[in-house]
């Protein structure tokens, strides 16, 4: 049972990048799933979850600019009008509820890092 992400990179402000989380279909059948994202010096935040019925949650700071979604066994972010503040590394998560609450996570992914200059 494991989540793996791929999609970081580096980008200049106001440029696009999109995330994904390869995952089992049971991670899906049990819980919420959602990004979390560690920049340095700061603490881990919630960025988006996304709940079975497809409702979402999303962080005011990312609000109009991010946007989580579900394919066939992979969950994605979608990061658009990037700023520097965006700069962190991305965690993809397997969550017991539909919050922003790095408490409520059961399973971390690896991490991807993604750069905005």
């Amino acid at each position: 049972v494991q989540l793996v992400e791929s999609g970081g990179g580096s980008v200049q402000a106001g440029g696009s990048l999109r995330l994904s989380c390869a995952a089992s279909r049971y991670m899906y059948d049990n819980g919420c799933m959602g990004w979390f994202r560690l920049a340095p010096g700061k603490e881990r935040e919630g960025v988006a979850v996304i709940g079975p019925s497809g409702t979402t949650v999303d962080a005011d700071s990312v609000k109009g600019r991010f946007t989580i979604s579900e394919g066939v066994d992979t969950l994605y972010l979608q990061m658009n009008s990037l700023k520097p503040e965006d700069s962190a590394v991305y965690y993809c998560a397997n969550l017991y509820f539909r919050r922003l609450e790095t408490r409520d996570v059961r399973i971390w992914g690896q991490g991807t890092q993604v750069t905005v200059s």
